[in-house]
Parts: structure tokens; sequence; C-alpha cells
């Protein structure tokens, strides 16, 4: 079964930024989380060995969940100011390596992994998700797993469904429900006020989803008045999370698979592009991954650490 993977460009580049020293080109161009999320790129290729790969971004113009709720991630502090720079960089080094990047007006790069992933799931790949945002662990299947970094740039958390199960309580489909009684403080958007995670996977192992929950008020508030209290003060509350928790899987953008693939990398192109940032140690593990034949070589037998 051949491989797609996906990379949550924004979430890797702020996870690279914070986890990376402060680097700088000899003119004084800070490159730190340049290196660090090529760092991860070239562990992926090394260690699932794709057929394809893609990259997506957050556009930066409104998405239709700040048409539904203004105060969406408002609360978000403005971009460092050495980490603004690195983007440009980082998709310039892309477009010369030609990995595909995809960035679309009104959507986040969920929309966009969560539609590629769709498609990929019904081509048979085995789609793998590279991000730090727990929201994707919705898109989790038996063809698609997330692969989530825990510590620096190296170690990563594997996601399949037993693991989602383990970790919340829930399954990977119903991580929406979760997240519409709970709300989300990173999004700033509220969900029922006084349910913590516990309860709300307990609410959803036994009616299945939120509007079920509701539907059974009559139920809840013969057990517990108290909690049926509260999510009747929050029922639009739960209801609007729910639409901003939801990750599209059907957007409507162009994209091709062929674009994709690990065959039009660059591999020459791609050195090139990291040398002129003075890297030294990402274009000798280009060339070891690499080497003449322009197909993968393992280069290494220490392998990504699943824990």
């Amino acid at each position: 079964m051949e491989k797609f993977v996906l990379i949550d460009g924004n979430a890797i580049v702020h996870r690279a930024y914070h986890v990376m020293p402060p680097l700088t080109r000899s003119d004084g161009t800070p490159t730190g989380a340049v290196q660090g999320f090529f760092s991860m790129i070239l562990k992926m290729i090394v260690d699932l060995a794709p057929a394809h790969i893609a990259i997506a971004f957050d556009s930066p113009s409104p998405n239709f969940r700040k048409e539904l709720f203004k105060d969406y991630q408002s609360q978000r502090p403005a971009m460092e100011s050495d980490l603004s720079p690195q983007f440009g960089i980082i998709q310039g080094i892309l477009k010369n390596a030609k990995i595909s990047v995809y960035a679309v007006e009104g959507l986040e790069a969920d929309d966009i992994i969560g539609t590629i992933a769709e498609k990929a799931k019904e081509t048979g790949h085995l789609v793998y998700i590279l991000t730090g945002d727990r929201d994707m662990l919705q898109l989790v299947n038996h063809k698609t797993k997330v692969l989530a970094p825990v510590k620096g740039i190296s170690e990563m958390i594997l996601y399949d469904e037993d693991k989602v199960k383990e970790k919340y309580g829930i399954t990977p489909e119903q991580f929406v429900e979760l997240k519409a009684l709970m709300g989300d403080s990173s999004d700033n958007y509220p969900g029922v006020s006084g349910i913590g995670p516990k309860t709300a996977a307990n609410l959803i192992n036994e009616y299945g989803s939120v509007d079920n929950i509701y539907k059974n008020m009559s139920k809840i508030k013969a057990k517990n008045p108290k909690l049926a209290e509260k999510l009747e003060k929050s029922r639009d509350n739960a209801k609007l999370a729910h639409q901003l928790a939801t990750i599209l899987t059907d957007a409507p953008f162009d994209y091709d698979f062929s674009d994709c693939d690990m065959k039009n990398l660059d591999i020459s192109g791609f050195k090139k592009a990291l040398e002129a940032y003075d890297f030294k140690t990402l274009p000798k593990r280009l060339d070891g991954i690499f080497k003449k034949s322009g197909k993968i070589e393992k280069i290494s037998k220490t392998q990504m650490k699943l824990i």
C-alpha cells in the first residue's frame, strides 16, 4: 500500500521555531525554524518512504470559521518578527525542491489536509498526517494515521484508532463531539461551560453525539439535573463549536495527486536551495538519503520513536 504523507505546514513550522535554537545565515537572516522544519521533512522521507507528499499552509485571508464566529482565534498573539520571514524561506525551498504546497483562500490547512486525505484513502493510499494540532485526530481511521511531535523535532507519537481511544476515551470520529462540548481555548471558542474531558467523554460514549445528547435531555435531567442545566445553558455554544471544530473533507479546490508524486522531487534544486541558507548538515543528509540513484536509501537504523 503506497504511503501519502500530508504535512500541516503552519503547525510544524511553529513547532520547529519553538524547539530549535535561533540560528541565522551569515547575513543575519533567521533560519532556526527552517532547519527544524526540513529536518522533520527529511526524517519523514527516510522513516516512511512515501510515494506522495504534500504540504498545506493556512491562507492569510479570513476563513469561513471567522465568518461563523468573529472571535475565532482572535486571542492569538502576533507572529514573532523573526518567524514571519522564515515561512517565505521555507516555501521558497519547497518550490525549488518541487514538493507540492497548497494554500487555499478561505480554508485552513486542516481542511486542505482533510480533503486530500479522504481522496487518498479512496485511492488506496495509507495516509500519514504530520501535525501538532490534535484537531486532526478526527481524521484518523483504518487508512489514516496522525504523527504528532511530543519531544523536540524527532520524537513522535503515532495515533491510530486504538491510540485515540486509549488517550481520549472516544473514537476518532467522535473527537468533534468532544470539542463541541469542551470548546477550544487555543482557537478561542467556548463549549459547554463547566464540562471537562471526563464528563464530555462519558456523555459521548453514552449518547454517541452532541445532537443525540440534546435529544435525550429528559433522561440526563432525571439522572443529573445540574449537568442538564449546564448543557441547556450552552446549547448554542455546543452547536457552534461543533461547526468550528469539524474539518472539511470535501473542500472545493483543485489538486492533482500526480503533482505530489515523490518522483517529481528535484534533489539538485532542493540541495542548492538549502545551501543558499548556509546549511551544512541538511544537504549532506539529502545526499545520504537519495545517493546517486535518486532512490530513498535507509541511512540509519534509528527509526522514529513511536510511543
